[in-house]
């Protein structure tokens, strides 16, 4: 059997996310975090959805951007790019090139720093959000 070729993924050719009409039932997290996203120019582009079965989302969250408690179904692994966060209950304070693995169900939320926070989130399955 001949594998199958490369997938390619060219970032400026994907679009950023429109969460609410995107996501599939039970995945979207919820509305009010989706409209306070809005307002705030926070933004993800969904990057691998599925080949080769890793799911990829490129996030850019503005200075003091909270993110609420909530988990999620898969396990993730969180690497930050730019600027940083801090994780609730002391878990961890995250600065650029730093990363943490989350696992599935742990309830975590966290609010980013003084110069906001872009970061890759990989899982190996389509996240679905619950807030706690």
């Amino acid at each position: 059997m001949m594998p199958e070729d490369p997938t390619v993924l060219i970032y400026q050719q994907i679009q950023w996310d429109d969460v609410l009409r995107t996501a599939k039932p039970g995945q979207a997290p919820p509305k009010e975090l989706v409209e306070q996203a809005k307002k705030t120019g926070a933004r993800r582009k969904k990057l691998a959805r599925g080949e080769g079965g890793f799911f990829m989302n490129r996030s850019v969250l503005p200075a003091g951007f909270r993110v609420p408690p909530h988990s999620h179904d898969h396990d993730e692994l969180m690497v930050v790019i730019r600027g940083g966060c801090e994780f609730d209950d002391d878990l961890a304070t995250l600065g650029p090139d730093d990363s943490i693995v989350i696992r599935a169900r742990y309830r975590y939320g966290f609010t980013c720093g003084p110069e906001g926070m872009e970061f890759l989130t990989i899982r190996t399955g389509e996240a679905a959000t619950a807030v706690a």
